[in-house]
């Protein structure tokens, strides 16, 4: 080797620096953390993010050192399970631990705000329980996602919440047979439990505001639930006018991650304890709970449709029992559930006398519902638009708004042949034809494609009749029939919040109709056939449920306010209507339901999935001596299939636990497909 190929001592040097300092990059960046165990309380209880069946408990971690003061009961932590680092809330400290090996510790605390209250902790798992679900996942509905920019924020000093400074009028609720009996009793701290039927025109988002006035002026928060956006939008108006602000906050998934994680703190810190929202808000961590409400809770909104599909109303019953605290189902409707907790002594009604509501109600009127009328209009009970609706809507134009609540929306959303009436499908997918606007070509519902040179695979026929009509082509017809009067049409991705109080014709799905300003003249009710066949348990209490929530907004009686109502007069959701009687309704309906055995007078499981894996889940169950299985059933696609259990309500806990553990058993062993379990499901069709 020449003396040129040799290495220097120095140059030696620098490579093996150069060597150690490429070492020294590449090298794995290890955490040291001490294993040094908290001087006080130092084991943690933390139930970790897992939707995992049968590891739906806690775990024990241990508390190093260096977190004692950071690790409090509710905070968010990071820990080790399984080979991963999860996420999870410490429930609570303890001196030792039952589990004899040694802890892992904690790797770190996310953050140190307790964002879980311990009293949302405990309702998270009466809800898993309840619904047969796993604690985190209702925990996900409980607490929203953490924002660091807003939790980093100086924190507002947080004192006592004042009652409201003006005194509240309890003399609306006089018209209520005890509902100033339930006002004051908020007011002198108890917690009573009622089902208000609320009077036709009522404003509704103040007597709720001023029942939450009631709660607040005894120290104690409230929960205020409601459907939908509208409905939010209208009870927080009515809060401010009444608790003043700053009295109340707005919880909505509408509101954006840092703003609604900004009102969820100032809730969880105490700074606010009047919470108004949607079906999340029935979680909210209000301090010193005396009131949960839910409006109209036979709204399908109030499901969640995600697992463990809890309904909202249940969530704040749970919570009302739990804590001892007030309760108030409200609504111009009554639901089987609500006439259950009233037929039990649960609740309390709130109802007015029959004198007051004929007053405040307006007259309904039925087509073709008399001899008279029929010697007149013999087509009144097959015609879409009897003479007498006509007439009823031409008077009403002369005084206000007039609404027209029609089941569909869209222009034509069905379509059929019109020689043999069979159902006009697809030639490539078999889907629904329909027909989107009137100088649009009829497409498939499906794939979209246009239904070019149509012909009906039955009896050749080419022309296509809609058997169904929606709200634009209903908007159509109205708009030729009343020349220079403006038309409005509610529903589907626009949805109006407020009409004024000129003539015009509002043409509205249900649920999405308008308010007007003086209520309206007055109301006609198309189509009725197609709400009450829908193949649904509900279908007739939901279908009066909207007939009511639309007549509320028409003005009463004595200001000439009528609804007209295109159907069978013999019909009794429709006799309900007319009498304005939905308590009745209500109990005739638990009644039936009890003599058929469906909730709520029982309680029912829906398992939906494969074949094979549902029969796995039922073969493991051990399902309550009571238990009565029906099914499966095909669920149109290949190999799904449905099974209902149902079972007395008495054992409606012990249902909810084996199906529980059943799933828990699928889970442990990893067995291949997905079962859906749904407790008392909204839709059994």
């Amino acid at each position: 080797m020449s003396s040129d190929d040799r290495v220097q001592p120095d140059q030696a040097a620098d490579g093996q620096g150069q060597l150690a300092l490429v070492r020294t990059r590449v090298r794995p960046i290890r955490t040291v953390t001490s294993r040094a165990p908290a001087p006080e309380l130092p084991v943690a209880q933390v139930m970790v993010d897992l939707p995992l069946a049968h590891l739906d408990r806690p775990f024990d971690y241990l508390v190093p050192e260096r977190m004692h003061d950071s690790c409090v009961p509710g905070c968010r932590v990071r820990v080790r399970f399984a080979g991963q680092d999860l996420d999870g809330f410490v429930l609570e400290r303890l001196s030792q631990s039952s589990h004899e090996g040694r802890l892992s510790p904690l790797r770190r605390v996310v953050s140190a705000e307790p964002v879980l209250a311990p009293d949302i902790a405990r309702l998270a798992r009466l809800v898993a329980d309840r619904y047969a679900g796993t604690w985190a996942d209702v925990v996900r509905l409980a607490v929203p996602p953490r924002h660091a920019r807003v939790e980093a924020e100086p924190a507002k000093q947080v004192a006592t919440p004042s009652a409201p400074t003006q005194p509240v009028d309890v003399a609306p609720w006089s018209e209520y047979q005890a509902g100033r009996a339930f006002l004051n009793a908020l007011y002198r701290g108890d917690s009573p439990r009622a089902v208000w039927t609320a009077l036709p025109g009522e404003n509704w988002p103040r007597r709720l505001a001023e029942a939450a006035a009631a709660t607040l002026a005894s120290g104690r928060g409230a929960v205020l639930v409601v459907p939908d956006h509208r409905d939010v939008a209208r009870l927080d108006a009515a809060c401010t006018e009444v608790l003043g602000a700053g009295h109340h906050v707005v919880l909505t998934a509408e509101l954006g991650p840092a703003e609604r994680y900004r009102r969820f703190l100032s809730v969880r810190r105490g700074a606010v304890r009047c919470v108004v929202g949607t079906r999340a808000a029935a979680f909210a961590p209000v301090h010193d709970l005396g009131l949960v409400v839910c409006w109209d809770d036979g709204d399908d909104l109030h499901a969640e449709p995600r697992a463990p599909y809890p309904h909202a109303r249940e969530v704040l019953l749970l919570r009302a029992h739990d804590r001892g605290c007030g309760a108030l189902i409200g609504g111009h409707a009554v639901t089987a559930e609500g006439a259950l907790l009233l037929s039990t002594g649960w609740a309390h009604p709130v109802v007015a006398d029959r004198t007051t509501v004929r007053r405040r109600a307006p007259r309904v009127w039925v087509a073709g519902d008399s001899v008279a009328e029929l010697a007149r209009d013999p087509a009144a009970r097959a015609v879409r638009l009897p003479h007498r609706a006509f007439e009823i809507a031409r008077a009403g134009l002369a005084r206000g708004p007039v609404l027209v609540q029609v089941p569909r929306a869209g222009y034509r959303p069905a379509l059929a042949c019109q020689d043999c009436r069979s159902p006009a499908r697809c030639p490539e997918c078999s889907g629904p034809l329909q027909q989107p606007g009137a100088a649009e070509q009829p497409a498939c519902g499906w794939c979209g494609r246009p239904a070019v040179s149509w012909s009906c695979p039955n009896c050749g026929g080419s022309t296509m009749r809609a058997p169904v009509v929606g709200a634009r082509r209903t908007a159509e017809e109205l708009g030729r029939a009343f020349p220079r009067v403006p038309v409005y049409v509610s529903g589907g991705s626009r949805v109006l919040d407020t009409v004024g109080s000129a003539p015009a014709l509002v043409v509205a799905t249900p649920g999405a109709e308008p308010v007007a300003d003086g209520g309206y003249a007055a109301a006609l009710f198309l189509d009725t056939w197609l709400s009450l066949a829908r193949p649904d348990l509900r279908a007739v209490e939901e279908t009066l449920r909207r007939w009511l929530n639309a007549a509320a907004l028409v003005r009463s009686h004595e200001d000439d306010g009528a609804v007209v109502v295109v159907g069978e007069a013999g019909v009794p959701a429709i006799q309900a209507l007319i009498r304005w009687s939905p308590s009745a309704f209500a109990e005739r309906e638990l009644a039936e339901r009890r003599a058929a055995g469906f909730p709520p007078a029982v309680r029912i499981a829906t398992l939906d999935g494969g074949r094979e894996a549902v029969s796995e889940l039922v073969d493991t169950a051990r399902l309550p001596s009571t238990a009565e299985t029906l099914g499966p059933v095909p669920r149109g696609e290949e190999d799904e299939v449905r099974l209902v259990i149902r079972t007395p309500r008495r054992d409606g806990g012990r249902l909810a636990e084996a199906l529980k553990a059943a799933q828990a058993v699928r889970s442990a062993r990893k067995s291949p497909g997905t079962v859906r379990v749904q407790i008392d499901p909204v839709m059994l069709g």
